[in-house]
């Protein structure tokens, strides 16, 4: 995949994401982790061999390491801004709020600044890179509004009453 592709995929997928995660939905859906396996699959897929750059291998693969903990790190903040309760049916679900947007945005204005970084550093930038940011970043996110579903205490159901 050439580099637009690449961009197109990842800003797709970022839509999509943000647009579902704004509208209440159960906090442990798998269709969240397959679609962030996917992105970092797709990330390892596209880039092969020249996911570090061999002219700076060293500094290549330390912004790399910083970048996917930073993708884990933004995850993990836009998990903390996102709604979680279970229903009188003790189903765990989700909401982004406002806080969540921007986070988002912020998660966006990060991954741009890095990129600008390598740039500056004169470190190629492998296509996808992106791919595995979000991948990360969503898969931590997920991970985390899943685990957070589960610890909320379930709602006590009435016991059945018995005929004598």
């Amino acid at each position: 995949m050439d580099k637009a592709q690449i961009v197109v995929i990842a800003l797709a997928a970022v839509a999509f994401v943000v647009y579902r995660q704004m509208t209440p939905r159960p906090a442990a859906r798998p269709v969240g982790l397959i679609i962030a396996v996917a992105m970092v699959l797709g990330g390892l897929a596209s880039d092969g061999d020249k996911l570090v750059d061999p002219l700076h291998p060293v500094l290549a693969v330390t912004l790399l390491v910083a970048g996917l903990l930073v993708a884990a790190g933004l995850g993990a903040l836009r998990a903390a801004t996102t709604r979680v309760w279970r229903d009188q049916h003790g189903v765990a679900w989700s909401q982004g709020t406002p806080m969540t947007l921007l986070a988002w945005a912020g998660s966006i204005a990060v991954r741009v600044a890095m990129i600008f970084l390598t740039t500056v550093l004169g470190i190629t930038s492998p296509q996808g890179s992106i791919l595995l940011f979000i991948g990360v970043t969503l898969g931590v996110q997920f991970l985390m509004i899943a685990r957070r579903g589960n610890a909320l205490p379930h709602a006590a159901v009435p016991a059945a009453r018995t005929a004598r």
